[in-house]
């Protein structure tokens, strides 16, 4: 028998297998690619045994993957290196909060220096902040706070980092499982921030003197900007009944996002509403990026899937499937890179997992 009919035969069992065992909980439906032969992958595996990776981020060739129990994977070339984190406050790694996002500054390459957001306790109380790390001694050690107090709790963390094309921070933080904390504009819960790379306040927020850049938000753990400057979230929607209702969000400027008043298609007087949602289907979206034609790729954990969202056709595609829960999806020098989340507590992982995937093009 040729091997791309052999291929062809074990990818169609795997199939077949994952479908009899999949539970009506779609957090558990979980399937590993582990017992696919090497030329019927979508992808080359990168580096495998990651625990809960969270963010990717790039130096040249040179990949760091931040983890949720509070490390930093250095991937270079054939190097696995995992790093630790040395922080003033310590991580505190509950159920969806730990070590979360992280971002190289622009100029890495010559001061080191990177953002991340994690979850920490005081007064017996979780919260979450932003900070600034520096790599040295083959490891990181935190230079200063920029920002502590954000709510935090068992789930709805946020914790999202990105730079804009404006040279300014974005924080995506959760409602801590408070909602009527995201309308709430003296908190930093429900929300995404904004500020400068220096931690202050920018002069031209849509709220003087508040780091807030938009709110009404549940839990959003996906930004970014297209080639025109539009900004895009991915963001969870409500639990229970109604659930699913997750989101894709045109990011504007001091909007509010309606939280926890309207949810999918509903409207509301100076509210906004997504340009996509999932209707009663939960896929939980995370991390995203966007590629050359303005498309958006995100990951989905409970959707178990890697989509692809045409902002101009409302439409979505499914680009991966079949290795699990995914939390974070980035697009360098036109190639794609994922990374798998089963390890989180909520999936079912294989003997390799937590996984950085390559997929081919």
């Amino acid at each position: 028998m040729k091997a791309g009919r052999l291929g062809t035969i074990l990818m169609a069992a795997a199939i077949m297998c994952s479908a009899c065992t999949r539970s009506s909980d779609s957090e558990n439906q979980v399937k590993t690619a582990d017992s696919k032969p090497a030329a019927a992958r979508a992808y080359t595996v990168l580096a495998e045994h990651l625990k809960i990776p969270w963010s990717i981020q790039f130096d040249g060739d040179t990949i760091y993957v931040s983890e949720r129990e509070g490390h930093i994977v250095q991937i270079s070339g054939d190097s696995v290196t995992r790093q630790k984190v040395q922080l003033k406050k310590p991580v505190k790694h509950q159920g969806e909060g730990g070590f979360l996002g992280l971002q190289l500054s622009p100029d890495f390459a010559k001061t080191k220096q990177a953002y991340a957001y994690h979850t920490y306790e005081e007064g017996g109380k979780a919260y979450n902040r932003v900070i600034m790390l520096q790599k040295k001694n083959g490891g990181w050690e935190e230079v200063k706070a920029y920002l502590e107090g954000i709510p935090g709790a068992y789930t709805h963390n946020g914790g999202r980092l990105a730079i804009g094309p404006d040279q300014m921070l974005y924080v995506t933080t959760g409602d801590s499982g408070n909602d009527m904390l995201a309308q709430d504009m003296k908190s930093t819960a429900g929300k995404i921030l904004r500020m400068t790379l220096d931690g202050k306040v920018p002069a031209d927020n849509p709220f003087p003197g508040s780091y807030v850049y938009t709110y009404g938000h549940r839990n959003p753990q996906g930004i970014v900007w297209d080639k025109q400057g539009r900004m895009y979230n991915t963001e969870h929607g409500p639990s229970g009944d109604p659930g699913g209702h997750d989101e894709i969000n045109l990011i504007e400027k001091g909007k509010n996002y309606g939280w926890p008043l309207i949810i999918g298609s509903a409207k509301k007087e100076s509210m906004v509403s997504p340009l996509y949602h999932t209707g009663n289907t939960a896929i939980a979206p995370s991390g995203m990026t966007v590629d050359a034609d303005g498309q958006l790729l995100f990951a989905t954990l409970r959707g178990q899937k890697l989509y692809k969202y045409n902002p101009a056709a409302n439409q979505l595609t499914t680009k991966l499937e079949g290795e699990g829960r995914l939390r974070d999806v980035k697009l360098h020098n036109g190639d794609v890179y994922v990374i798998t989340n089963n390890t989180d507590g909520r999936g079912s992982p294989g003997a390799s997992d937590d996984r950085l995937l390559l997929l081919k093009p």
